[in-house]
């Protein structure tokens, strides 16, 4: 039996009407990257091919689509939804869509759920981590969570800059350190919050093998028992943990996979490719490596193990 293609629930796209926008609100570079990359749904494709890539998931990344106004980031987000729905269905089989949502504007979020659950067919959702300092356990957001728990939403997390990032990142690009640590921050406010405990019907994706969760988790487990209000119930750090979904984006090996998978069970990964802001070559590098490497006893490989479960979070890609 021929191996699975992966399905990569970790890839993005940009189009130039979105760049021009971001570049306008001051992101000529992004996240201090050395440029925007390019993107085409025939060289994502191509590049699929090569390394038996099924399906993608196409999510907009950092720096999303709200630059300070309410009224531009809805525009902005029907404008780069619409255009994601096109290619999916350009391309059956080939691409699906998680939608972007124009928080912290919590009326233009839900009447975009609404449109791209109810018109475009969207398969999930992407929020960054933050959104000018909103984090995701902001107790304003609860009316996004409720609805998206209604309609047991697949909501995948992305990593964008913190608001102290001219302090914090010392002028280096943030991806490498800020990305890893506010999708801590923000997967810690969602726990604190006790938002991933009220709302058991989502299935939450967590990048880049979580960031530094696996070796922060019994650090935040301790304190979640310490600090939290008196008499609340709420299930440990480390078992609400290991109920997330985790893609294996960016440099899973040889040492951060090995630290998810101390947290996790291999049933909870899923592959993930980070195109097109990872090139080309860092994609099928990432993809040599995991066909290379031994996955853990009785999944065959990582490539049979990720795309099994990512056929469970996403049941409409399965054949």
């Amino acid at each position: 039996m021929d191996a699975p293609g992966y399905l990569d629930v970790h890839a993005h796209f940009v189009t130039d009407s979105y760049v021009r926008q971001a570049r306008a609100a001051g992101h000529e570079l992004p996240d201090g990257v050395p440029a925007w990359p390019s993107w085409s749904a025939e060289a994502h494709l191509e590049l699929m091919d090569r390394c038996s890539i099924e399906t993608s998931m196409l999510s907009i990344s950092s720096p999303g689509i709200h630059f300070g106004d309410d009224t531009a980031a809805r525009r902005l987000a029907r404008e780069v939804n619409e255009d994601g729905a096109d290619t999916v269905r350009a391309h059956p089989g080939r691409f699906g869509l998680f939608a972007s949502l124009p928080l912290p504007d919590v009326d233009g979020a839900l009447a975009e759920i609404a449109h791209a659950y109810d018109h475009l067919d969207a398969d999930g959702v992407v929020l960054e981590t933050n959104t000018h300092g909103t984090y995701l356990g902001n107790p304003d957001l609860e009316p996004v969570w409720a609805e998206l728990d209604r309609r047991a939403a697949v909501v995948f997390l992305h990593p964008t800059s913190p608001v102290c990032w001219e302090q914090s990142a010392l002028g280096r690009p943030r991806p490498m350190v800020e990305f890893i640590f506010d999708t801590a921050r923000t997967v810690t406010d969602l726990l604190m919050s006790g938002t991933l405990d009220r709302y058991r019907n989502l299935t939450v994706i967590v990048p880049h093998c979580g960031g530094a969760l696996p070796v922060l988790a019994d650090r935040i487990d301790g304190f979640m028992k310490m600090f939290m209000p008196a008499g609340t119930e709420v299930p440990g750090a480390v078992e609400q943990l290991g109920r997330l979904y985790y893609d294996l984006a960016g440099p899973a090996l040889p040492r951060q996979l090995p630290a998810l998978l101390s947290l996790v069970g291999a049933d909870r990964l899923l592959y993930g490719s980070d195109h097109c802001w990872t090139p080309a070559a860092g994609v099928e590098a990432h993809v040599a490596g995991l066909d290379a490497a031994a996955a853990p006893d009785g999944t065959g490989s990582w490539r049979a193990l990720t795309t099994a479960n990512a056929h469970r979070v996403l049941p409409r890609t399965a054949r």
